[in-house]
């Protein structure tokens, strides 16, 4: 939080104009690392998957600058309107999400939420019906992946639009 003029709380997010510094230019080694792994994270899962593991991270952890992104590169990918709009609501879909994109989700939900514990076996296990053990370590990567990518976004102020 931050206090205004008049000594009234602004939330942390409100009213800024844009990003707080430039990550890119200011930690060029890690920028150039984080590059690097997020394309190898990427390269073993399906494109349109990796986009809904990416949004719905990003949805979680409150990086507009990455819902952003990824949610372009998704509709560029194929993705339509309807399963862009229900990925933050995935459980609740019905049929609009395949049984390995759900189990994707929730593996990315475990991986993305670790307030409440470790991953737990039942959703390892339910990717695990789903996905090869390279399949799976390429999922978890990707996740961790755009986790970091998340929380430097958030950290910075990231700003929407300016990809």
């Amino acid at each position: 939080m931050t206090t205004t003029e008049n000594s009234v709380p602004k939330a942390a997010g409100a009213g800024h104009a844009g990003p707080r510094l430039d990550f890119a230019a200011l930690a060029p080694e890690v920028y150039r690392a984080m590059v690097k792994l997020d394309a190898a994270s990427r390269r073993d899962v399906d494109p349109a998957l990796a986009e809904l593991v990416r949004v719905r991270a990003s949805q979680l952890n409150g990086c507009a600058f990455c819902v952003d992104m990824h949610t372009r590169d998704a509709r560029q990918a194929g993705e339509s309107e309807q399963r862009l709009h229900l990925v933050a609501a995935w459980e609740e879909a019905g049929e609009v999400f395949t049984d390995r994109e759900r189990a994707a989700l929730a593996l990315t939900e475990a991986v993305t939420v670790l307030t409440d514990g470790f991953v737990p076996d039942a959703v390892y296990q339910r990717a695990a019906a789903h996905f090869s053990e390279e399949e799976l370590a390429a999922l978890i990567t990707l996740a961790t992946t755009i986790n970091a990518w998340n929380r430097i976004g958030v950290s910075t102020r990231m700003t929407p639009g300016r990809a």
